[in-house]
């Protein structure tokens, strides 16, 4: 017993009849199944309610073929002479194939084509 059961009596203390407790744990037995149903639906609720929260402000990119891009430009491909001066964005390229789910091929101005894909998150439009 817990030392705060010593001098009040709880529903634990109290319930000496073995019949009418083990009514008790199979009717809470019958409610676990309701309440665990009604949690998974709201759980499902909140991840939509959350999806559709993070998903409007959201702003989908596409381009078409023929159209100037700007590349990204992560830390491996900086000149280290530069330091952190050194410019973010590199370019312009052009669009030769759109793949999908929002990758895109590209060339150099040249012809010259580019041998990966990009992803739509690391380009942005570029305006002459």
């Amino acid at each position: 017993m817990l030392l705060v059961e010593v001098g009040e009596p709880t529903l634990q203390r109290e319930m000496q009849n073995l019949d009418v407790n083990c009514g008790r744990m199979r009717e809470e037995l019958d409610w676990t199944i309701e309440r665990r149903e009604r949690e998974v639906v709201r759980a499902e609720a909140c991840k939509r309610m959350v999806a559709r929260r993070y998903n409007a402000k959201v702003k989908p990119t596409s381009f078409i073929r023929g159209d100037l891009l700007w590349r990204k430009t992560n830390e491996a491909r900086k000149k280290s002479a530069q330091g952190k001066l050194a410019s973010n964005w590199e370019g312009p390229f052009r669009v030769t194939e759109s793949v999908q789910n929002g990758a895109y091929r590209l060339e150099y101005l040249s012809g010259k084509e580019i041998p990966n894909t990009w992803n739509a998150s690391h380009l942005k439009m570029y305006y002459s």
